[in-house]
């Protein structure tokens, strides 16, 4: 079993940036799938960025992200640290949400929350206009 701990949410204004992280206790995160979703108020939680297994290229690359993220967020992982992180530039007050980091032990690039099999308490992003 694998804990995750998220942090480095905050309130930011638009155009800014945050670093999320997600601290992993218990497996390495090496041998799973690693995602980060968010979930705003009154929506359903979706997928935000994942990286996979480590030695598993998806036919996509090296990572997956959701459209409305891509060019401004980076997800990336330290092995040794057991950690992986969210970086989040050129933020709108659409971000706006809690997000989540997940884990899920199957290897492909899955985007649906049931997918993921560990999940952490979440952090609170807020963007200001």
């Amino acid at each position: 079993q694998v804990q995750l701990v998220e942090s480095g949410g905050g309130l930011v204004q638009a155009g800014g940036s945050l670093r999320l992280s997600c601290a992993a206790s218990g497996r390495t995160i090496s041998r799973y799938t690693m995602a980060w979703f968010r979930q705003a108020q009154g929506k359903e939680r979706e997928f935000v960025a994942a990286v996979p297994v480590v030695g598993v290229i998806w036919s996509g690359g090296s990572t997956s992200y959701a459209d409305s993220v891509k060019g401004r967020f980076a997800i990336s992982r330290d092995i040794a640290k057991n950690t992986v992180y969210l970086q989040m530039n050129s933020l709108k007050p659409e971000d706006t949400a809690n997000y989540y980091c997940a884990a899920a032990r199957t290897t492909g690039p899955r985007t649906t929350p049931g997918d993921y099999d560990y999940w952490g308490q979440g952090t609170q992003v807020t963007v200001s206009s």
